[in-house]
């Protein structure tokens, strides 16, 4: 994974940020939770980064687990496995994506994006689908899905497998214990795509009834810097219904919703949010919340309710006022992708509480992330400190990092099952 122009790029970047400073001044800790410590804001033309050197795991290295579990590798040799999902009769679906091609619209764009890669982050995604089966003991691989656009979201309802594309819904049949899909499937819905795409994730998530879809739509850009018309319809949850194609507009002001479960205990619809970047270490805490139909969560004009961000402009004071505070805060940077409530008998200390994976941050010192964590809940509301539980994937003085953990999905047996984007390896977390 090493990148012949980092040194060069490493000193030019470091000569022009010169004098910046982004180094966090609060513990992560007091940033997590309700009600997050929010310090001044700054502002950089380009923000000042740490990014750790990706490096393959070493033969027999895998993440560390909690006590009283254990980790297992099931498959490997993939090309940036992104979301995971399980079906009735306990094959895994693994999306393999890495976005789509899209202009750079700003110099800053490109002096991240190249920093950003140095990490496991660059590469080309399988752009499919591949089905992991577990036959006495042994997982096999099977191609199950090709010549996708940048899938991530996946469902099944009755007897159609939804995946959501960078750009659409397709729909395809399904048939319990195949191991391909030939059918090039149909379009249910076209959804904000290119050409820019700057969030091109599109996770999916069925109701209980299987008669909607509801889609998170990342923004076209940190804080509008290509526009506002760039943002149609994004920066939200849509839902489409699954008869028609039809769609609206759920919520709106949520950057990038990249995962969306239901609430075990309530039934809500909850979401995780990557929020902006660009105004210091400690700003802004990424989160989770549960969604409200018709509600406005602040971006870009505001962050964590109604702290204003001034960049947005115009202003528009009459939506600060409405945007709803998130209900939990994970702490600045830790860009969450995955997201699982834990239904399971196999590890019952979690039940109930909600699995979180942290792909990791890009413009903080120290780093923040990298790493699963999971956060208790009671009565239907997140409580106390988000505890670690799949780590060990940043070496101990951050220099170097082995894997990218990404989607979150639990199995028949109530193992979890965590794709390693940057490892290109599928685990599965268990009881010891």
């Amino acid at each position: 994974m090493k990148n012949p122009n980092r040194a060069l790029l490493a000193v030019a970047l470091a000569a022009l940020l010169a004098g910046c400073d982004n180094s966090g001044q609060l513990d992560p800790q007091k940033q997590m939770g309700p009600n997050p410590e929010l310090p001044q804001a700054k502002n950089f033309f380009i923000p000042p980064m740490q990014v750790p050197e990706g490096v393959p795991w070493k033969a027999g290295e895998m993440p560390k687990v909690a006590q009283g579990l254990k980790i297992e590798k099931i498959a490997e040799g993939l090309m940036h496995p992104r979301q995971i999902y399980v079906l009735p009769n306990n094959d895994v679906l693994v999306a393999e994506s890495n976005g789509t091609p899209k202009p750079t619209t700003q110099t800053k764009q490109l002096i991240t994006g190249m920093i950003k890669n140095s990490s496991g982050k660059g590469g080309e995604g399988g752009n499919r689908i591949t089905l992991l089966r577990n036959v006495n003991g042994k997982w096999e691989k099977h191609l199950f899905i090709k010549n996708l656009t940048a899938p991530f979201g996946m469902q099944l309802i009755g007897n159609t497998l939804y995946v959501a594309n960078a750009d659409s819904i397709m729909k395809f049949p399904y048939q319990e214990g195949e191991t391909e899909i030939a059918d090039p499937g149909v379009m249910l819905t076209e959804l904000p795509g290119g050409p820019i795409n700057h969030h091109w994730t599109k996770s999916l998530l069925a109701s209980p009834d299987g008669s909607k879809l509801y889609v998170g739509v990342g923004s076209n850009s940190n804080i509008t810097e290509n526009g506002i018309g760039a943002e149609y319809r994004r920066a939200a949850v849509l839902e489409v219904d699954v008869a028609s194609g039809a769609s609206h507009i759920y919520a709106s002001g949520l950057r990038n919703p990249t995962g969306l479960q239901w609430e075990p205990q309530s039934g809500k619809l909850w979401a995780i949010v990557n929020e902006r970047d660009e105004i210091g270490a400690d700003l802004v805490p990424d989160y989770l919340t549960s969604v409200q139909e018709n509600g406005f969560y602040g971006w870009p004009y505001s962050y964590f309710g109604q702290h204003v961000d001034e960049r947005a402009q115009p202003q528009r004071p009459d939506l600060v006022q409405k945007a709803i505070k998130p209900d939990y805060a994970l702490s600045s940077h830790v860009a969450p992708l995955g997201l699982l409530f834990y239904t399971g008998d196999n590890m019952p200390q979690y039940r109930g509480g909600a699995f979180i994976s942290e792909h990791g941050s890009w413009n903080r010192t120290p780093l923040n992330g990298y790493q699963v964590v999971w956060v208790k809940f009671e009565n239907g509301q997140p409580t106390g400190l988000p505890q670690p539980v799949v780590t060990g994937f940043l070496s101990d003085d951050q220099k170097q990092v082995r894997g990218l953990p990404v989607g979150l999905e639990m199995d028949r047996q109530g193992g979890v099952i965590l794709a390693d984007d940057a490892g290109n390896i599928v685990w599965r977390i268990s009881a010891q």
